[in-house]
């Protein structure tokens, strides 16, 4: 026998399968080879046939590649062809097809080396048996070589007409081209030794090419993560993944998923890893895990696991569209990290495998099951298993999934459980639940969405909505796979969609079975050609076993089988329908026929019966009808279901109820029940479960601790909901009443010689039922070996300590503690440890017990406990109570009370909030402190929400009570009230109420002895507490408030009092604390009660407790006492008020002005009288405020009687007038008035500014004037250092002085002080060192004197010094230097022949030189030009007679050692004209002539307006006709320089500005000897002053 190619290159092929199964197969193969080896050449024309229709079937069912097209040639009697097989391994995971929970299951590889590999598929036993029909029916007979080529055409045509025909289906179906990956070779399992290496191999068609993906126990396979352990290849369609060398982790499933557009498709294999016997070691067991489900080695064998789980997930409530995480914590024991445990996660009680909506981690600890997007699909019992090989664990909780919001108010909720059945080549029927929400109204039906894998695109199914929860949907694209969703719609909306279907593919449930992957043959090497002559078309028969399979008002599906005869080609069908009684026909499907032996009708008409056949047809022709269906009639054959029956709750849990109800009668196909619960009162129902649940038990979580709640069911079928069941009875949501837990703790109190006293604790949990007594057991031991159990009493026993008698000295025993409550007694509790009776002998005290933890808060907490039985040689006198935090160590043990109490409670202050403690407690005697108690349980310092206390109430009859509430109740919770932590038992003095949730503790007598600590605990609780203080000072408080509620007054917040309201009336008022609407009142004066009148206005606001009376006015006759009496029920009050003498007077003064006022404010009025106020610029503003102003409304000022006149008119902008005095002085002081009026009336207002006044205003400017000043400066002078500082105004009335070293300083010659505008200074002339040191400027601001401080010394005095001593030396040298005083003319004309006289002064100490300059070069004095310095002091220049030569630019230099300066004139000499009369005009800068001159010297305005340079006039009245003009010209304008001239005896002086004009005279004289004198002088007195 040859191998299969892809098994000749493994070297352990021999022994990883040479098993008996397999050698039986193969054997049993070729037996089968053997026999049918004739029949390939007796029936090769049948079997031909068939094996064509086999690939053209194929071709058609998946999209295979097609193989090349077969010759054919024309031998004796045998066709040459080759068919190669393929090989199936096991099934295909086909995903979104039709594969199941069950096809998924992984398979190990000891049951894929049993499977028969070689096993024939249906197909090829088809083809076989249909070969050995043919060899049957045909005899067997020797044809001639002519029959044979006949044959052989007719295959020819046969096969052409084949391939036409194939040709023809795939222009029909657009979508041939595009096929789904195909394995058509798999990944075979495989089982290796350790460290070898081992080859998955598959090979993969469709088109477009298949991407490959290899997963690990379903976890893809990152070759990056483990670089060199993997490696992948894909090529020409064939993928490889090899592993290199394999250990023990390696063991496991693989997987290679093949994906395109057009689906995906999965294989599976198994890896076995082996080992060799003796090569397991320490360091292998510790790093190689293996899941508890494999085999164990044989070390293992024997091994028993403990399985714990903590940390368990509870019952978990979600919302659609949301994530939950599900987990706990795995103690496995033995801890063996090579075996590890196999977790399973179960929802309902099926196995749950990862998705895109699960996701599930085993991190070797912890199991966690992630729910990555909430669906009420998700809805149920969750279940975790923990498998090994000893056996397994589960835990289990509820999960709740709760709608989300929907998108549309009112709208129902989204269906449930989409789900696909049977599905063929053009139709499917989709199925759903219904939502148990329904938004308010009943749902009118439902929407079915498509949506074809791979796209995004939904189209609707159903135009009109359907009622019915199952959906036929038609018109399929055989070959595709299509997703479902479905909406629910009412009035309102629709809902959002479910969460959608599986894929389901269109096509044939054969074809899909064949796609599942059954073996085929192996290839055997021999190459097989067979043929077949062609045959004609065979008309399909009749179709068998028509029937009607549902029937609802909307739709009609009818279910068949096709017919046995029906050719070698496919076949399609024509469904006609008729009316039930008639014989007319109707095609239902006439343009496109049905390919699957199913089909939905719709548009039927509901009521009316229908009979339906169906007709085969293919290329040969249409086949005779099928049988008819029995009349059927178009309405709902499946029924809503009925009320399910009597609902019975039942207590679970504070948060659950168990429900459970009678089942639906006579209900079909149910799908589940619905339960809604509602808190009595509300009126509103919400569901308990989103997801139908089946039973007839259910239990209710997430419900109110506390409130009683009422339920219902409904039923649920495909047909609808049913009606709700009948209400159940009302329930309150608490715990069950249990049998309690054991007790615990037990311990020796006390030991004599045949008793002893054991004490315990309470149970943890005590059933929700009070504990109504213990019984105690107990047993001998001897010799470690433990006697029978005997009873200590009969009777319970109401304390945790029990003295057991009639015991045997010296004898050891153990004992055991049973609670017993009212639902009965509980378990024992574990064996004590083993006491020996012997007497106690011990000086000091036994441990106390009992320990009690009350009143918890977030700092503090009530410690209880009762004292030792065993009290030692003398009595106990206090106890010591010691605290550590539960985590400390024995150690950390400290005491709370320094001094031992006498109480046996004690309440502990100033712990840590949300840190656990726990306590103990040690007696004491006179021989010392006894041996401690055992601990309590740890206690978390908290205060627990809705936490109350006690309070004290006193009520309306004076009765003074303690209340306390308890909102955490059962029925059997009882309030327990205590004095000094010791119950209450005499009731003479305080009597006990408790109604409901609340309980009252009401005081009889109270009295000093009733003084102490009342608390209040409230039973069948965890905890509940609170306590009262009662001492001397709270007692006192209490009575006077008891004795205000027997005789009670009418509270008041304001006794009477008066005021005054607008236009001085006067209201009288008083404010009650509150006031009935029975209350009364009285008003009274002086005795006589008022009436409400015109002259007394009374009200009452009873809201408010506010009582009024108002007058208009206050008369003579009003003085005297108002009171206001107060009656509301039996409380009674009043107040009064007594207005006489200089009160009364006052008030009705302050009534008259203020009625006056309101008079004042109807015209124009002052809202701010007259006030002033001193701007930042040291100006006094006077400024008023004014009101109800009009366009006519004048505004006049007035200083002193005198009215302020102004050039503008007032605008009262902002109502504000002002009044600017600038630089404020004693002549501003006076009395300023204001005057508003117009036709309403007016108003005044005054200010005085005179005296203290006056004085006022001067303080605030002298404050404006001393913070405005800057600080103190340091300036040079050539005179010495001059200290200044400036002010925004100076007044002479402002007092500056200086101080020096702190003390005020005195004015001298060479130290002065003054003012220079603004500028305040301190001039120090010749400083010395005594100068040094700190000034101060202290200027007057109104109080006192602010200060302004420079330090002149140091670095600061030499810096000023060296200053003055340069600006002194600059100043000498500039007051010395040589200058001409009196300044020359810049230019002087003159005619030839005349003389020419020009005298300036000279100044400059030492006496400067003079030196006379004529175009740059120095002059000498001659006849013709006399130059002369007489006295030293007037400098002349004199030309006796000009001439043109003389024309030119001179120059005067003066010189000494401090300076030297030049003086310059230009001279220009001009021909005689003759004498004229000469007229002199005077100019200014301008040119213009301002006035004339004539010879008399008398002058006269000019009588042209302007006159430019050198016009001429014309003169009429002049004494001489001949007149020449001198022409002068200054530098400076401002300087003045004079002309003398001198004609014979009378000699004239004139003064030009800019150009001058002179008679005809002797000589010129530019300035008198006077001018130079007083100019001299002048300079001088400037030099003085510096």
């Amino acid at each position: 026998m040859s191998l299969p190619f892809y098994q000749k290159h493994h070297k352990h092929y021999d022994s990883g399968y040479h098993s008996t199964e397999v050698q039986s197969a193969l054997s049993q193969y070729q037996l089968e080879e053997k026999s049918s080896a004739a029949s390939h050449s007796k029936g090769s024309r049948a079997a031909l046939y068939s094996d064509e229709m086999l690939v053209e079937s194929s071709s058609n069912l998946s999209p295979r590649p097609k193989r090349p097209k077969q010759t054919y040639a024309a031998l004796d009697h045998e066709i040459i062809g080759y068919v190669v097989p393929v090989f199936r391994g096991r099934r295909e995971y086909v995903s979104g097809i039709t594969d199941t929970e069950e096809e998924r299951f992984k398979e190990t590889a000891g049951y894929l080396a049993r499977r028969n590999l070689f096993a024939s598929s249906e197909g090829v036993m088809a083809i076989s048996r249909s070969t050995e029909d043919t060899v049957r029916e045909e005899m067997f007979e020797k044809k001639s070589r002519t029959t044979a080529m006949r044959e052989s055409a007719e295959r020819i045509n046969l096969n052409k007409k084949i391939h036409e025909t194939v040709e023809f289906h795939t222009k029909l179906n657009e979508d041939s081209l595009l096929h789904a990956p195909e394995f058509v070779i798999k990944p075979r399992s495989h089982t290796v030794w350790e460290k070898q290496n081992v080859k998955l191999h598959c090979t993969v068609s469709g088109w477009p090419e298949p991407r490959v993906t290899w997963y690990k126990n379903n976890v893809p396979i990152d070759i990056h993560a483990y670089p060199g352990k993997y490696k992948i290849e894909s090529r020409y369609g064939v993928h490889s993944l090899e592993i290199n060398r394999c250990n023990f982790e390696d063991t496991a499933q693989y997987r290679a998923s093949a994906m395109n557009v057009k689906g995906e498709l999965s294989a599976l294999s198994s890896v076995v890893v082996k080992r060799y016997k003796g090569e397991i070691d320490s360091s292998s067991v510790s790093t190689v895990s293996v899941p508890l489900s494999y085999g164990l080695s044989a070390t293992d064998y024997g091994t028993k696991f403990d399985i714990h789980i903590v940390e368990k997930f509870a019952v978990s409530f979600g919302r659609e569209g949301e994530t939950m995480s599900l987990g706990c914590t795995v103690i496995v024991y033995p801890n063996m990290k090579r075996i590890q445990p196999e977790i399973q996660w179960y929802r309902d009680g099926v196995l749950l495998q990862p998705s895109k909506w699960m996701q599930m981690h085993w991190s070797g600890e912890r199991a966690t099951l992630t729910l990555t997007h909430l669906n009420k699909e998700d809805e149920g019992l969750y279940t975790m298993r923990v498998v090994t090989k000893s056996g397994y664990e589960a835990y289990s909780a509820y999960v709740f999934v709760r709608d989300a919001e929907a998108e549309v108010a009112g709208a129902p909720a989204a269906p449930l459980d989409v789900d696909c059945l049977d599905a063929n080549k053009d139709y499917v029927i989709v199925t759903w639940k219904q939502p148990a929400v329904n938004g308010g109204s009943p749902i009118l039906g439902y929407f079915v969405d498509r949506c074809e894998v791979g796209t995004t695109h939904w189209s609707q199914c159903n135009d009109t909505p359907v009622k019915f929860a199952r959906f036929p949907v038609t018109g399929l694209v055989e070959g595709r796979s299509y997703i479902f969703r479905v909406r629910a719609v009412n009035k309102n909306g629709i809902s959002r969609p479910s969460r959608v279907s599986n894929p389901i593919a269109a096509m044939d449930p054969a074809d899909k079975e064949r796609m599942k992957g059954h073996p085929s043959a192996p290839w055997t090497g021999q190459i097989i050609v067979t043929e077949e002559e062609p045959a004609e078309g065979v008309v399909p028969g009749k179709p068998c076993q028509l029937a009607v399979t549902e029937a609802t008002k909307s739709y009609v599906v009818l279910s068949w089988k096709p017919p046995g005869q029906r050719g070698h080609e496919g076949i399609m069908y024509y469904v006609e329908k008729c009316v039930a009684g008639t014989d007319s026909w109707q095609r239902v499907n006439t343009e496109i026929p049905v390919k699957s032996p199913r089909f939905a009708l719709f548009d039927l008409a509901e009521g009316k019966s229908y009979c339906f056949r169906v007709r085969c047809c293919n290329s040969a022709g249409v086949g005779e009808p099928s049988e008819p269906t029995e009349a059927t009639v178009v309405g709902d054959k499946l029924d809503i279901p009925k009320p399910p029956g009597h609902v019975l709750p039942t207590r679970n849990t504070d948060t659950c109820v168990v429900l459970t109800w009678g089942e639906s009668k006579d209900a079909k196909e149910l799908v589940g029940y619905y339960i809604e619960a509602t808190i009595v009162g509300s009126g509103v129902w919400e569901p308990c479960n989103n997801k139908p649940v089946k039973g007839t038990r259910f239990f209710c979580h997430g419900l109110s601790t506390g409130q009683t709640y009422v339920f219902r069911v409904s039923a649920v079928n495909a047909a609808g909901l049913s009606e709700f069941s009948q209400e159940s009875e009302a329930i309150e949501v608490k715990a069950a009443i249990a049998s309690p837990a054991p007790p615990y703790g037990i311990s020796v109190l006390e030991t004599v010689r045949n008793s002893m006293v054991l004490g315990w604790k309470q149970p943890k949990f005590i059933g929700g039922a009070e504990i109504t007594g213990y019984f105690v057991d107990y047993r001998e031991v001897i010799d470690g070996v433990v006697g029978k159990w005997h009873e200590a009493h009969i009777k319970p026993i109401s304390e945790r300590a029990y003295r057991v008698n009639d015991l045997k000295e010296n004898m050891t025993y153990q004992f055991q503690v049973r609670a017993a409550n009212i639902a009965g007694v509980g378990i024992p509790s574990l064996p004590s440890p083993s006491f020996k009776c012997e007497e106690w002998t011990i000086a000091v005290p036994g441990p106390p017990y009992d320990l009690r933890c009350t009143e918890v808060r977030k700092n503090s907490l009530v410690l209880l406990w009762n004292p030792p039985v065993y009290i030692g040689r003398s009595e106990v006198n206090g106890f010591y109570l010691d605290i550590k935090e539960a985590e400390a160590d024995e150690g950390q043990w400290r005491s709370v009370n320094e001094k031992a109490t006498e109480k046996k409670y004690m309440k502990i202050k100033h712990l840590k909030e949300g840190t656990a403690y726990v306590f103990r407690v040690r007696a004491q005697n006179k021989a010392g402190v006894g041996k401690p108690s055992d601990e309590t349980e740890p206690v978390l310092a908290e205060t627990r929400p809705g936490t109350k206390e006690v309070v004290v109430d006193v009520d309306d009859d004076g009765v003074i009570s303690l209340i306390y509430e308890c909102s955490e109740m059962t029925t059997d919770s009882k309030f327990v009230w205590s004095k000094n932590y010791e119950e209450v038992s005499d009731s003479s003095r305080l009597a006990m109420e408790t109604k409901g949730g609340r309980s009252r503790a009401v005081f009889k007598d109270p009295a000093i002895e009733d003084l102490g600590i009342y608390s209040c605990v409230v039973t069948e609780t965890d905890g509940v507490s609170a306590s009262y203080t009662l001492d001397e000072d709270e007692l006192k408080r209490l009575l006077e408030m008891s004795h205000d509620h027997k005789f009670p007054t009418v509270p008041l917040k304001s006794d009477l009092a008066v005021e005054l309201l607008e236009k001085g009336r006067v209201r009288f008022w008083l404010q009650a604390e509150k006031l009935s609407a029975n209350a009364k009142n009285n008003f009274v004066f002086n005795d006589t009660e008022l009436i409400h009148g015109e002259k007394y206005k009374m009200s009452v606001d009873k809201n408010t407790g506010i009582i009024e009376m108002i007058m208009e006015k206050l008369a003579d006759e009003d003085e005297g006492t108002f009171t206001f009496q107060l009656k509301d029920g039996k409380a009674t009050n009043q107040s009064s008020l007594v207005l006489i003498g200089d009160v009364f007077k006052k008030l009705q003064k302050e009534s008259e002005f203020q009625r006056q006022e309101w008079l004042r404010k109807q015209g124009p009025h002052f809202v701010e009288y007259l006030g002033w106020e001193v701007t930042p610029k040291c100006d006094v503003l006077l400024k008023c405020k004014v009101a109800n102003i009009l366009k006519e409304t004048t505004i006049i000022w007035y200083k002193d009687e005198r009215e302020i006149m102004f050039d503008d008119k007032h605008d009262f902008k902002e109502g504000v007038c002002t009044l600017l005095i600038s630089q404020i002085s004693k002549k501003d002081a006076g009395i300023y008035e204001v005057i508003l009026k117009d036709d309403r009336g007016k108003d005044k207002s005054l200010l005085k500014l005179v005296d203290q006044g006056f004085t006022d205003v001067m303080n605030s400017v002298f404050k404006a004037i001393a913070e405005s000043a800057t600080e103190l400066k340091i300036q040079s002078t050539e005179d010495g250092i001059r200290l200044y500082s400036f002010v925004t105004y100076y007044t002479e009335d402002l007092r500056v002085s200086w101080h020096h070293k702190e003390s005020k300083m005195s004015y001298t010659d060479r130290v002065k002080c003054g003012v220079t505008g603004e500028q305040l200074w301190l001039q120090i002339n010749e400083p010395t060192d005594k100068d040094k040191g700190k000034y101060a400027l202290e200027i007057f601001d109104g109080k006192g004197g602010l200060q302004k401080t420079v330090d002149v010394s140091g670095q600061a005095f030499d810096d000023a010094y060296a200053e003055f001593q340069r600006l002194k030396q600059a100043a000498i040298a500039e007051r010395n230097r040589a200058r001409v005083i009196g300044g020359l003319p810049d230019v002087v004309t003159i005619q030839e022949g005349k003389s020419l006289n020009l005298t300036c002064n000279v100044w400059g100490d030492p006496v400067p030189e003079v030196t006379w300059l004529k175009n740059e070069r120095e002059m000498v004095g001659d006849d013709h030009c006399i130059l002369k310095f007489p006295s030293e002091k007037f400098a002349s220049f004199t030309i006796t007679s000009v001439s043109s030569a003389d024309s030119g630019k001179y120059s005067i230099l003066v010189k000494n050692k401090y300076g030297t300066e030049t003086g310059d004139f230009t001279l220009i000499v001009t021909q005689a004209i003759g004498e004229m009369c000469m007229a002199m005009y005077v100019a200014d800068d301008a040119g213009n002539v301002l006035e004339t001159i004539t010879a008399d010297g008398n002058s006269k305005p000019a009588t042209p307006p302007s006159c430019k340079k050198g016009s001429k006039y014309k003169a009429t009245e002049h004494i001489r006709p001949c007149v020449e003009e001198i022409v002068v010209t200054e530098e400076t304008p401002n300087e003045e320089s004079s002309v003398t001239e001198e004609k014979g005896d009378m000699p004239l002086q004139i003064t030009a500005q800019k150009r001058v004009s002179v008679p005809d005279v002797s000589h010129i004289n530019h300035t008198s000897a006077a001018g130079v004198e007083e100019s001299q002088n002048k300079l001088k007195a400037d030099t003085t002053t510096k």
